[in-house]
């Protein structure tokens, strides 16, 4: 155990709600691990408390946060400095303290990219179809054009709302690769495909209670689905992985776009690097977390 002294540094969390948050499994088992004095604690921060809260933590010189719903957006004004990547990706998830103030980074995606290498999923030169446009949805097609993916084909119920997503990727990255398409015409995908798909999941449907819920119903669907990330971790295995996996495809959960995201996060509070044994065994912490 780390020994809570005058010399411990603080990182935490902030959101709306933050009581489910794993991530202080992770951070303050890293710290044990590797002998670093930092401790990490959830804050709760209420609605039209972000500023505040922001502020609150820099005067109490608190060394990082993370930031997660619904806050990833609206705190980039509180930021001195943002990340380039987080820039163009509209969203924030961790902030790293500095002379004046706190920069932003988003290692959600830095962490999702992480975990696909990790998985042997290479998206460079693969068509990939993302389901949902919401602001996930928006990070992923971002990362994976961005990531040198052939085509990116956004599909959501809104088509108007994937376009838009669709042609603000586009813009920020100077390139047509994105493509939106309404939820219901991904049988226009499907016809004469010569390939499989990396198909990444990225919307609420299949979480506790509707387990058995997915955004698109039809089995022919997954016969086309090389790889399928469902960014959901709770159940471990939704019933989007069923299907993939029951057609012959790798399916995978969100869980270690989780880790990645939080090792890319330490490491930056405290300029050091995760092994991966140590990831490994953070790995194995979370799965006995989210199988109880």
């Amino acid at each position: 155990m780390i020994e809570i002294n005058g010399k411990t540094r603080t990182c935490g969390i902030i959101g709306n709600p933050v009581e489910h948050t794993m991530s202080p499994v992770i951070h303050n088992a890293l710290s044990e691990m590797m002998g670093i004095n930092m401790t990490y604690v959830p804050f709760h921060v209420k609605e039209g408390q972000l500023e505040a809260a922001v502020k609150g933590a820099y005067g109490l010189n608190i060394l990082g946060m993370n930031v997660t719903v619904p806050y990833k957006s609206d705190v980039i004004a509180q930021l001195a400095e943002i990340d380039s990547l987080a820039e163009k990706i509209g969203a924030v998830n961790t902030l790293v303290r500095t002379e004046g103030g706190y920069k932003g980074y988003n290692t959600d995606m830095t962490g999702l990219l992480r975990a696909m290498k990790s998985d042997g999923v290479n998206i460079e030169g693969e068509e990939v179809i993302i389901l949902g446009a919401g602001g996930v949805g928006r990070a992923v097609a971002f990362l994976c054009a961005a990531n040198g993916a052939d085509k990116v084909h956004l599909l959501n119920r809104s088509v108007e709302k994937a376009e838009y997503v669709a042609s603000e990727v586009n813009k920020a990255l100077g390139t047509e690769c994105v493509e939106a398409m309404p939820l219901s015409d991904y049988q226009k995908l499907l016809t004469g495909a010569e390939n499989r798909y990396v198909v990444i999941q990225c919307t609420s449907v299949g979480l506790s209670p509707n387990v058995n819920d997915v955004v698109i119903e039809d089995g022919d669907f997954y016969h086309y689905i090389a790889f399928g990330y469902d960014l959901i971790y709770s159940p471990w295995e939704t019933q989007f992985m069923k299907n993939v996996a029951a057609n012959g495809g790798m399916a995978f959960n969100g869980l270690k776009m989780l880790l990645y995201q939080a090792l890319d996060a330490f490491e930056l509070w405290n300029g050091c690097k995760v092994s991966d044994e140590n990831a490994q065994k953070i790995y194995q912490k979370l799965q006995e977390n989210v199988r109880k």
